[in-house]
């Protein structure tokens, strides 16, 4: 089966006077996979984001998504960041319309469409817990729904692949742990490829199917780890020793490279 996303050998160089920021990438990643990216700050996570939604060129190599050469920007993406970025003056449910207003094909059939569009928003809002909160303002909510009206509104145009740069790395970790399940929960319901850049190795082993760890940079993959716990997992989970170990193999990683 071809991969859905596809690097191959990919460097990424932002000026000619810069170093490079990725090197020699070669990474494949199935269709409906859930991997996490891990790795030291400034190691080029989020410029494998850019090159997968085709944000920034390779300067080297050739980026496939969904059996395409990435040549520009995709619509077959959406992307959620650690800060949320609600628009102040919109409601929940009107933040998480917003994409739907401003590509296409959705943007030239919002007013028919809009009932049908808004049904699929309030679907999404009840699922992640926001039932409710739909009229409040991002000022009324909590930086956890915040974090949830994101990941609603980077859904709502039903993307194949999904892209994630540190979503939950300014949360608690009681709210943190919640919305892993969230994101469990839209992941199994119905399914798309997505892409978790993340610090938390404790998230990207309870997430991901994958996890990568890149070098410092120039960033390269250095190691890969299939998390081989079945799913749907619990948090319990996190708990064991079998988990533990996944963690601690991926900590162990993180030191070769900190120590590099």
């Amino acid at each position: 089966m071809k991969p859905f996303i596809d690097f191959r050998n990919v460097s990424l160089q932002y000026s000619a006077e810069s170093p490079l920021a990725i090197e020699g990438v070669d990474i494949a990643i199935g269709e409906h996979e859930f991997v996490a990216i891990v790795g030291p700050s400034g190691c080029g996570k989020s410029t494998f984001m850019k090159l997968c939604t085709g944000l920034k060129p390779p300067s080297a190599g050739v980026v496939i998504v969904d059996g395409r050469e990435v040549a520009g920007p995709l619509k077959i993406t959406g992307m959620a960041f650690q800060a949320a970025n609600l628009l102040p003056w919109r409601t929940t449910l009107d933040n998480v319309l917003l994409p739907l207003e401003i590509v296409q094909p959705y943007k030239s059939t919002f007013r028919a469409k809009r009932a049908e569009y808004v049904a699929r928003a309030m679907r999404l809002i009840e699922t992640v817990g926001l039932k409710g909160w739909e009229h409040k303002y991002p000022w009324q909510l909590s930086g956890g729904m915040q974090q949830r009206a994101s990941i609603c509104r980077a859904l709502i145009h039903e993307p194949k692949l999904l892209m994630l740069d540190e979503p939950f790395g300014a949360l608690d970790a009681f709210t943190r742990e919640e919305l892993w399940c969230v994101l469990r929960d839209l992941h199994a319901a119905a399914p798309f490829t997505v892409v978790l850049v993340t610090h938390d190795l404790r998230e990207a082993a309870f997430l991901a199917d994958t996890v990568y760890v890149m070098s410092t940079r120039p960033g390269r993959i250095i190691a890969s780890k299939e998390i081989g716990l079945p799913r749907p997992r619990d948090l319990a989970i996190t708990y064991t020793p079998e988990f533990g170990a996944i963690v601690h193999e991926l900590l162990g990683h993180i030191g070769i490279v900190r120590r590099s």
